[in-house]
Protein backbone atom coordinates (compact mmCIF):
# COMPACT_ATOMS: atom_id res chain seq x y z
CA UNK A 1 0.00 0.00 0.00
CA UNK A 2 1.35 3.62 -1.43
CA UNK A 3 1.82 6.22 1.40
CA UNK A 4 -0.67 8.51 -0.56
CA UNK A 5 -3.09 4.97 0.34
CA UNK A 6 -2.62 5.07 3.39
CA UNK A 7 -3.06 8.92 3.98
CA UNK A 8 -5.88 9.06 2.39
CA UNK A 9 -7.61 5.87 4.51
CA UNK A 10 -6.26 7.94 7.75
CA UNK A 11 -8.57 10.92 6.59
CA UNK A 12 -11.32 8.91 5.84
CA UNK A 13 -11.68 7.05 8.92
CA UNK A 14 -10.71 10.13 10.88
CA UNK A 15 -13.90 12.15 9.04
CA UNK A 16 -16.57 8.97 9.88
CA UNK A 17 -15.49 9.51 13.53
CA UNK A 18 -15.34 13.15 13.88
CA UNK A 19 -18.62 13.48 12.02
CA UNK A 20 -20.21 10.72 13.95
CA UNK A 21 -18.98 11.78 17.41
CA UNK A 22 -20.83 15.49 16.92
CA UNK A 23 -24.42 13.75 16.52
CA UNK A 24 -25.17 11.87 19.23
CA UNK A 25 -23.46 12.21 22.23
CA UNK A 26 -22.32 9.71 24.85
CA UNK A 27 -23.06 8.71 28.74
CA UNK A 28 -20.35 5.90 28.55
CA UNK A 29 -17.52 8.63 28.41
CA UNK A 30 -14.71 8.97 31.32
CA UNK A 31 -14.55 12.44 30.27
CA UNK A 32 -18.40 12.75 31.66
CA UNK A 33 -17.48 10.74 34.48
CA UNK A 34 -18.61 7.26 33.66
CA UNK A 35 -16.39 4.32 35.16
CA UNK A 36 -16.59 0.95 34.93
CA UNK A 37 -17.97 -1.70 37.43
CA UNK A 38 -14.63 -4.30 37.51
CA UNK A 39 -16.22 -6.41 40.30
CA UNK A 40 -18.92 -7.59 37.45
CA UNK A 41 -16.99 -7.29 34.64
CA UNK A 42 -15.05 -10.31 32.54
CA UNK A 43 -10.79 -10.42 33.76
CA UNK A 44 -8.70 -8.48 31.07
CA UNK A 45 -6.61 -10.46 28.63
CA UNK A 46 -2.93 -9.66 28.22
CA UNK A 47 -1.84 -11.87 25.69
CA UNK A 48 1.07 -13.65 25.19
CA UNK A 49 4.22 -10.90 24.31
CA UNK A 50 6.01 -13.72 22.18
CA UNK A 51 3.34 -14.91 20.03
CA UNK A 52 1.47 -11.59 19.80
CA UNK A 53 3.60 -8.36 21.01
CA UNK A 54 0.60 -6.68 19.76
CA UNK A 55 -1.09 -7.01 23.18
CA UNK A 56 1.82 -7.87 25.30
CA UNK A 57 0.42 -6.38 28.46
CA UNK A 58 -3.49 -6.28 29.18
CA UNK A 59 -5.61 -2.88 28.46
CA UNK A 60 -7.94 -1.89 31.44
CA UNK A 61 -11.77 -2.33 30.72
CA UNK A 62 -11.81 1.52 31.03
CA UNK A 63 -9.91 1.84 27.40
CA UNK A 64 -14.05 1.53 25.75
CA UNK A 65 -14.50 4.65 27.84
CA UNK A 66 -11.74 6.62 25.51
CA UNK A 67 -12.34 8.18 22.26
CA UNK A 68 -9.00 6.52 20.62
CA UNK A 69 -9.93 4.07 18.67
CA UNK A 70 -6.37 3.49 17.18
CA UNK A 71 -5.44 -0.10 16.39
CA UNK A 72 -4.46 -2.19 19.52
CA UNK A 73 -5.95 0.21 21.88
CA UNK A 74 -9.02 -1.72 22.81
CA UNK A 75 -10.10 -3.80 25.84
CA UNK A 76 -9.53 -7.54 25.20
CA UNK A 77 -10.98 -10.16 27.33
CA UNK A 78 -10.20 -14.23 26.67
CA UNK A 79 -12.16 -16.35 24.55
CA UNK A 80 -15.61 -15.26 22.59
CA UNK A 81 -17.61 -14.39 25.59
CA UNK A 82 -17.31 -11.53 28.16
CA UNK A 83 -19.18 -8.81 29.78
CA UNK A 84 -18.60 -5.39 30.80
CA UNK A 85 -20.27 -3.04 33.12
CA UNK A 86 -20.68 0.50 32.29
CA UNK A 87 -21.44 2.94 35.63
CA UNK A 88 -22.98 6.22 34.44
CA UNK A 89 -22.41 9.47 35.71
CA UNK A 90 -26.16 9.99 36.48
CA UNK A 91 -29.62 7.63 35.41
CA UNK A 92 -30.39 7.90 31.89
CA UNK A 93 -33.07 6.76 29.67
CA UNK A 94 -31.32 4.58 27.25
CA UNK A 95 -32.15 4.87 23.55
CA UNK A 96 -29.02 3.46 21.62
CA UNK A 97 -25.94 1.86 22.12
CA UNK A 98 -22.80 2.57 19.64
CA UNK A 99 -19.90 -0.44 19.18
CA UNK A 100 -16.89 0.43 17.91
CA UNK A 101 -14.44 -1.74 16.28
CA UNK A 102 -11.40 -0.71 13.80
CA UNK A 103 -11.94 -1.93 10.17
CA UNK A 104 -9.78 -4.52 8.25
CA UNK A 105 -8.05 -1.72 6.47
CA UNK A 106 -6.40 -0.02 9.21
CA UNK A 107 -6.04 -3.46 11.02
CA UNK A 108 -2.12 -4.36 11.02
CA UNK A 109 -3.14 -8.37 10.53
CA UNK A 110 -5.59 -6.88 7.91
CA UNK A 111 -8.62 -8.63 9.51
CA UNK A 112 -10.81 -8.26 12.62
CA UNK A 113 -11.92 -11.71 13.80
CA UNK A 114 -11.27 -10.18 17.43
CA UNK A 115 -14.35 -8.01 16.79
CA UNK A 116 -17.68 -8.59 18.99
CA UNK A 117 -20.73 -10.03 16.76
CA UNK A 118 -23.67 -11.05 18.66
CA UNK A 119 -24.35 -9.23 21.86
CA UNK A 120 -26.56 -8.23 24.79
CA UNK A 121 -27.20 -4.86 25.97
CA UNK A 122 -28.98 -4.74 29.30
CA UNK A 123 -29.84 -2.13 31.94
CA UNK A 124 -28.70 -2.59 35.29
CA UNK A 125 -30.66 -2.02 38.84
CA UNK A 126 -29.21 -3.01 42.36
CA UNK A 127 -32.20 -4.03 43.66
CA UNK A 128 -33.91 -5.29 40.95
CA UNK A 129 -31.53 -6.74 38.71
CA UNK A 130 -31.33 -6.82 34.76
CA UNK A 131 -33.56 -5.44 32.30
CA UNK A 132 -32.96 -6.47 28.37
CA UNK A 133 -32.37 -3.71 26.06
CA UNK A 134 -31.39 -5.49 23.24
CA UNK A 135 -29.61 -7.91 21.28
CA UNK A 136 -27.71 -7.14 18.05
CA UNK A 137 -25.22 -8.09 15.92
CA UNK A 138 -21.95 -5.96 15.22
CA UNK A 139 -20.95 -6.27 11.31
CA UNK A 140 -17.35 -6.34 10.38
CA UNK A 141 -18.27 -5.00 6.79
CA UNK A 142 -19.75 -2.14 7.77
CA UNK A 143 -18.71 1.17 9.76
CA UNK A 144 -16.05 1.28 12.48
CA UNK A 145 -18.88 2.84 15.00
CA UNK A 146 -22.42 0.98 14.38
CA UNK A 147 -25.13 2.73 16.27
CA UNK A 148 -27.67 0.37 17.77
CA UNK A 149 -31.17 1.96 18.98
CA UNK A 150 -32.89 0.21 22.16
CA UNK A 151 -35.26 -3.02 21.12
CA UNK A 152 -37.05 -3.15 24.35
CA UNK A 153 -38.30 -0.04 25.96
CA UNK A 154 -36.78 0.63 29.53
CA UNK A 155 -39.38 1.14 32.26
CA UNK A 156 -36.99 3.09 33.85
CA UNK A 157 -33.65 5.06 33.46
CA UNK A 158 -29.91 3.10 34.73
CA UNK A 159 -27.13 4.47 35.94
CA UNK A 160 -25.52 1.43 35.13
CA UNK A 161 -25.52 -0.54 31.74
CA UNK A 162 -24.20 -4.21 30.90
CA UNK A 163 -22.32 -5.21 27.75
CA UNK A 164 -22.62 -8.87 27.02
CA UNK A 165 -20.79 -10.40 23.79
CA UNK A 166 -22.01 -13.55 23.06
CA UNK A 167 -19.70 -14.31 19.82
CA UNK A 168 -17.26 -12.52 18.07
CA UNK A 169 -15.86 -13.09 14.59
CA UNK A 170 -13.92 -16.02 14.70
CA UNK A 171 -10.73 -15.45 17.18
CA UNK A 172 -10.76 -18.16 19.55
CA UNK A 173 -8.08 -16.68 21.44
CA UNK A 174 -9.82 -13.18 22.38
CA UNK A 175 -12.36 -10.52 21.89
CA UNK A 176 -11.36 -6.90 21.58
CA UNK A 177 -14.05 -3.73 22.85
CA UNK A 178 -12.70 -0.78 21.26
CA UNK A 179 -15.42 1.92 22.10
CA UNK A 180 -18.58 1.30 23.77
CA UNK A 181 -20.94 4.58 24.00
CA UNK A 182 -24.05 4.61 25.85
CA UNK A 183 -27.17 7.23 24.19
CA UNK A 184 -30.08 9.13 25.57
CA UNK A 185 -31.89 11.18 28.25
CA UNK A 186 -30.88 11.88 31.72
CA UNK A 187 -33.55 10.90 34.26
CA UNK A 188 -35.51 14.15 35.18
CA UNK A 189 -36.15 14.76 39.04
Amino acid sequence: MKREEILQLTREAVEKVMKHDTWLPSWALKTMGATIDVERTSKSYGGNRWLSPFFSSAKPPETILQPDISAGNCWAFQGSRGHVVIRLPEKIWPTAFTLWHISKAVSPSGEVSTAPREFVVSGVDEDEGEALLGSFIYDVDGEIAQTFPVQEEPRKAFRQIKLEVRSNWGNAEYTCVYRADVHGSPEKN
